[in-house]
């Protein structure tokens, strides 16, 4: 699985592949906050992650050649445009096993996308959905309907609300992150730098977002493990505009913020845009998540310190591959773990 390293080239993740296949071999049981905030739980996983081997003849098996949809958040995010860049390259090299199409959002609040974008693949009869939900509670329902028609869901990124499964009577492994321990691996970096006593603010992803609350949750105990002074904390929705507006705001309301935490790297520019513009860039320490292109610049140059790598590309590859083992009869439950690394100046080229 060494073609992340297509999308993220660094030399220090020459193993990366095979790290994000060793992480996804184990269900974690660990943080009961993580399931207080509706993360994934502790279940046991129901048959072997590991690799199976080579798929069956999926065409012979189902008479027909499995349609497989990928639906993610905000195209507008290069993130999501690194995963499915990623998503078709592997697809590509797939003709002959599946076919295969994808769906974005234009923005990052555009939940009826994704509402629209599962319906309409259960109206055209696909197969396998592979989904990186928006909203944790709202996607549960037409998840719901996609499970009932008899097509397998494979959550990825962004796990749904484990409530919410409970009530529609659902029950679907999550294949992702632990985005509270990536954020507290940026939060610490930040805590490090500034030492106890810095002065810090959070911009948080969308409240109805899982991994939005969980990378709150880890800057929250970087704050308090480094003794920071935590100034605001409020969401910009993962957008690069409204962070900006944001942090022109944090920096009139609070003129010696020291250090900044943003929980996605499209508002980590954002925030870059507002300190440039107040002549504070390099001088104000932040923080991201998502380590896309546009903030590697920005880290060599001392704009920013830190981002969290998080491997989407290879994230999509490794859902559309457990959406076809599932479709062959295998069986997945729990949180099945990949990896974050931090990625600071000394790991860029």
């Amino acid at each position: 699985m060494s073609d992340v390293l297509r999308f993220r080239p660094h030399r220090r993740f020459a193993a990366a592949g095979a790290m994000f296949m060793a992480a996804a071999m184990v269900v974690t049981t660990t943080g009961a906050s993580l399931a207080q905030s509706a993360s994934p739980g502790d279940s046991p996983v129901c048959a072997p992650v590991e690799p199976a081997g080579p798929l069956p003849d999926l065409t012979a098996l189902l008479g027909h050649k499995p349609k497989v949809g990928l639906v993610m958040k905000s195209l507008a995010n290069e993130f999501f445009q690194q995963m499915d860049a990623g998503a078709k390259e592997y697809a590509a090299t797939q003709t002959d096993v599946f076919d295969f199409q994808t769906v974005g959002m234009k923005d990052e609040r555009d939940f009826d996308a994704q509402v629209q974008a599962v319906e309409n693949y259960i109206t055209q009869q696909f197969d396998v959905i592979v989904i990186a939900p928006a909203d944790s509670k709202a996607m549960v329902t037409p998840i719901k309907k996609a499970l009932d028609a008899g097509i397998k869901v494979i959550n990825i990124d962004v796990a749904l609300d484990a409530q919410a499964m409970a009530d529609a009577g659902i029950d679907l492994a999550f294949f992702g992150p632990d985005n509270r321990a990536g954020a507290k691996l940026a939060g610490d970096a930040l805590a490090a730098k500034l030492g106890p006593g810095g002065k810090v603010v959070i911009l948080e992803g969308n409240p109805e977002a899982d991994n939005a609350n969980q990378r709150k949750a880890g800057f929250d105990d970087s704050v308090a493990e480094g003794q920071l002074s935590l100034l605001d904390s409020r969401t910009a929705h993962w957008e690069t505009e409204e962070a900006n507006q944001v942090m022109t705001n944090f920096l009139t309301q609070y003129p010696d913020i020291q250090g900044v935490m943003a929980a996605n790297d499209s508002m980590a520019l954002g925030v870059v845009q507002a300190l440039q513009a107040a002549g504070k860039a390099g001088d104000i320490q932040v923080v991201g998540f998502d380590n896309i292109p546009a903030v590697q610049p920005l880290i060599k140059e001392g704009n920013m310190l830190a981002t969290v790598e998080q491997y989407g590309a290879q994230m999509a590859k490794f859902g559309i591959e457990f959406g076809l083992r599932e479709l062959a009869g295998e069986q997945f439950c729990g949180w099945v773990q990949t990896p974050v690394s931090l990625v600071t100046a000394a790991e860029l080229p």
